[in-house]
């Protein structure tokens, strides 16, 4: 996001740690309002929060499990009372992501990363796209990973989530 998009209002999902809070931080230091979203990190996620306001942004953190429809559409009207229409959809969130061998691998196993990568992400574009769509400006940016195109004997199921995930797009470019 560069300067001449600053007071958009961008929603970062998995924020409180890692990646997602330095997505927040960059996007609250070019003037977006970062909507900080966590789902157990809530000192973590208003730390970051006061961290992006003491440099000057605008930050708010906003506990929603993205895996659940109810809690999504809270999530996204909960941030439009706070910012307005969210403009900035970078979906970031992710469980636990064990290793397992093939013998090891479980179904659940499959759908717990299929519910944070696929899952999750049709559930926020629902919800933000049709503003998107309206206003006629939105950007949503899917955080993949290279193990996607590398692979990983261990990592089997979070590997094919990965690949679904980029799936839940194809529809954009329509």
């Amino acid at each position: 996001m560069s300067t001449p998009n600053s007071n958009r209002t961008a929603l970062i999902t998995g924020a409180s740690r890692g990646l997602g809070a330095a997505i927040a931080v960059e996007l609250g230091a070019v003037g977006a309002n970062a909507a900080v979203n966590y789902l157990s990190s809530s000192n973590a996620a208003e730390q970051l929060c006061q961290r992006i306001r003491q440099a000057g942004g605008h930050a708010h953190a906003f506990k929603a499990d993205v895996r659940s429809e109810a809690e999504v559409i809270h999530l996204v009207d909960e941030v439009g009372d706070v910012f307005g229409d969210i403009d900035v959809l970078v979906v970031n969130a992710t469980g636990p992501q064990p290793f397992l061998s093939i013998e090891e691998q479980t179904w659940d196993a499959y759908l717990d990363q299929l519910e944070f990568f696929v899952k999750s992400p049709l559930l926020l574009l629902k919800q933000v796209l049709p503003g998107m769509k309206k206003r006629g400006f939105g950007r949503i940016i899917n955080v993949g990973s290279e193990v996607f195109e590398l692979g990983n004997p261990r990592f089997a199921n979070y590997v094919s989530a990965k690949g679904c995930s980029v799936g839940t797009y194809s529809f954009l470019g329509a």
